[in-house]
């Protein structure tokens, strides 16, 4: 699938959040390499006694097509050997013009075996959502369970931040809520996603001014995670400033990824990634329609 490069809005003048670095920050992150492993999912226990939260991502989803369906079917078996109730849908959720009369042949049919037995998703806007009625639709539709163009929700120790990062977004609004959303947490783990890559290897790239713009404020506030679409491929970056960025865009087609030196793993497959969370660290998988574990990485909870 071909996607239309977008332009994102400039950011390096939004003074709202703090571009300073906490000495006293209270978490560091490690990831773990690993190399590619042939092991199956069945291996993974499905009960872990200090377990929190087990849930997956994945993003580029909404064509409908044999890939989307290929790697729905991974979930669901992900699912019927680890149990989970959370899917983060990263974004361009309807392709190709996010008309939500599409909705039963991109969300509804593909991932049946999952709604049916009550696992619920958590969306966000991403660039092809946007063109039909600027996503509202979307916002409203309760498949999805967005609280607004972003919002938060929590699950125990863990809380979610979800953006929209479309270059049309309410972007100063957007950022001082974050930043008062970050401030006010005492969650644990705190894990923001959206649709589009802050640090990328693939046909987009890093973006800049994300970088500049995010990047201070997830030191800050000790953000440990972001997930992302809009690159069609898989990636997870080594913990970068105290945040891993791990990139599930491998959804329903794929793109070609290189990587960069502070990639811990990249790969151009159909794909999901699965993250078992527990108090002192999250377990990180990537894994493809082969029902096969091709990545893992380790995100370590240190208090300063």
């Amino acid at each position: 699938m071909k996607l239309k490069r977008r332009q994102f809005l400039f950011l390096g003048g939004l003074s709202v959040i703090g571009t300073g670095f906490l000495a006293s920050l209270s978490r560091q992150i490690f990831s773990q390499n690993n190399e590619q492993t042939s092991q199956a999912i069945a291996a993974i226990p499905s009960t872990k006694k200090d377990l929190l939260l087990r849930f997956v991502s994945v993003a580029d989803t909404g064509t409908g097509a044999k890939g989307q369906y290929a790697v729905a079917k991974a979930m669901a078996n992900y699912h019927n050997k680890n149990y989970y109730n959370l899917v983060i849908l990263a974004g361009d959720n309807i392709y190709t013009n996010g008309e939500i009369e599409k909705i039963n042949a991109v969300f509804e049919r593909p991932y049946a075996p999952l709604l049916k037995k009550g696992v619920k998703f958590q969306a966000a806007l991403g660039n092809h959502d946007i063109r039909t009625a600027n996503g509202d639709l979307q916002v409203k539709y309760a498949g999805f369970n967005m609280q607004g163009r972003y919002y938060t929700f929590r699950r125990d120790k863990v809380q979610f931040f979800a953006l929209d990062t479309n270059s049309n977004a309410d972007w100063i609004n957007q950022l001082n809520w974050l930043e008062q959303e970050l401030s006010q947490s005492n969650a644990i783990w705190k894990i923001v996603f959206g649709h589009h890559p802050i640090y990328a290897s693939g046909v987009y790239g890093s973006n800049p001014d994300f970088i500049k713009t995010f990047t201070p404020l997830f030191q800050k506030y000790g953000v440990q995670l972001y997930i992302n679409g809009h690159e069609h491929h898989y990636e997870r970056t080594r913990a970068i400033n105290g945040t891993t960025y791990l990139i599930c865009g491998g959804g329903a087609g794929t793109r070609p990824v290189g990587k960069n030196e502070w990639t811990e793993y990249s790969a151009e497959k159909l794909s999901f990634a699965a993250y078992e969370v527990f108090y002192d660290r999250i377990e990180i998988r990537g894994i493809d329609t082969a029902n096969r574990i091709f990545d893992q990485g380790i995100i370590q909870w240190k208090s300063a």
